[in-house]
């Protein structure tokens, strides 16, 4: 089913998170949302009408990955990514997409890419196909996710990939004209992690992302926002003056900024539920408060909406071993103080 048998079927809704009308285009409200499990979706009742009872934007979680809808070079496969717009849909929620050019778990088959000119084509066709599907439909793309290495001492330390190996960092524009071509009217964000905490390498990425934002903004480049991922360690501390800066800067190239991956992580925290899930949510609003002090995001998504699935226990287990608790609900789908927290955000921002 081409974009335009999704919107005939009726599963274009009218978007929730479009930006309201401002003098700097920034929306007056921020809009709740979050990552989304095909597998849960289809399968636990009580995960479909929490999403749908609290979210007004949802993106899929591994749907729209390259290892998802790419099992090899000749085929697309949008099940699961179609399953999530039809409920999307039908419960009139926005979509945003995740993502189009990220390092992370590509197919084996891309290894065989090796020219810059095949590296090019590949991507571009991908890019066009898997947006323009959904044109008007998902209305936010992380086109770009998480560029940067780890430690980068410089803006070129970029993630060593099929991308970045073939077509070195012209990839990133690449990637984002190729989706701005594919729908002229989404907007197109440079997704990352690690630019919140205090220490030199988490400013290093600071000034390297604001690096790419600015070599893409001077180029002419269709990008529209930044997206602060903010998977947050709650043992370690938010550089607020560092973070504000990158932000002034973020706002002084007129672009926007979007919370896109919340969640808190627990595992050194201690056992008391009570006194953990405090914890959480005390982490979450001083994040939260230093973003919108300077430029109130337009979306603030979690990673997950409950407790019962998060990757958090996958790399951070507890050493007590007690659940993770990272995410604004609970395992059985109760509300916990962070969901308070982002409310809060949401109503005000």
């Amino acid at each position: 089913m081409i974009a335009g048998g999704l919107v005939g079927a009726g599963l274009l809704a009218f978007d929730p998170s479009a930006h309201a009308a401002t003098g700097t285009g920034v929306p007056a409200r921020a809009s709740y949302g979050a990552a989304v499990r095909g597998d849960a979706l289809a399968n636990d009742p009580a995960y479909a009408e929490a999403l749908a009872a609290r979210c007004r934007v949802l993106v899929p979680e591994g749907g729209l990955k390259w290892p998802v809808i790419r099992p090899n070079r000749e085929t697309f496969d949008f099940g699961e990514a179609d399953r999530i717009a039809a409920f999307a849909g039908r419960r009139g929620i926005g979509l945003r997409g995740h993502t189009l050019a990220w390092y992370g778990g590509m197919p084996a088959w891309t290894d065989a890419i090796t020219s810059r000119a095949e590296a090019e084509r590949v991507l571009t066709d991908h890019i066009e196909t898997v947006v323009s599907r959904y044109a008007g439909l998902i209305t936010s793309w992380d086109v770009v996710n998480e560029p940067i290495s780890d430690d980068p001492s410089s803006p070129k330390n970029l993630r060593s990939f099929v991308w970045s190996r073939t077509l070195g960092a012209d990839y990133i524009p690449i990637a984002f004209r190729a989706a701005a071509a594919a729908d002229p009217t989404a907007r197109l964000v440079l997704n990352e992690y690690d630019v919140e905490f205090v220490g030199g390498r988490f400013a290093q990425k600071r000034d390297a992302l604001l690096r790419i934002a600015r070599d893409l903004v001077d180029s002419g480049a269709p990008l529209h926002a930044i997206g602060l991922q903010a998977h947050l360690p709650a043992d370690r501390s938010i550089d607020r003056d560092g973070l504000q800066g990158f932000l002034r800067e973020i706002r002084a190239m007129n672009l926007d900024v979007l919370v896109t991956e919340l969640d808190v992580i627990d595992a050194t925290l201690p056992s008391a539920v009570d006194a953990r899930d405090l914890r959480v949510a005390e982490t979450a609003r001083t994040f939260l408060s230093a973003v919108s002090e300077v430029l109130p995001p337009s979306a603030i998504l979690t990673w997950g909406i409950s407790d019962r699935y998060t990757w958090v226990p996958m790399y951070f287990t507890r050493t007590d071993g007690l659940p993770n608790r990272p995410l604004p609900l609970d395992a059985n789908m109760r509300p916990k103080p962070l969901m308070a927290v982002i409310e809060r955000f949401t109503r005000s921002a």
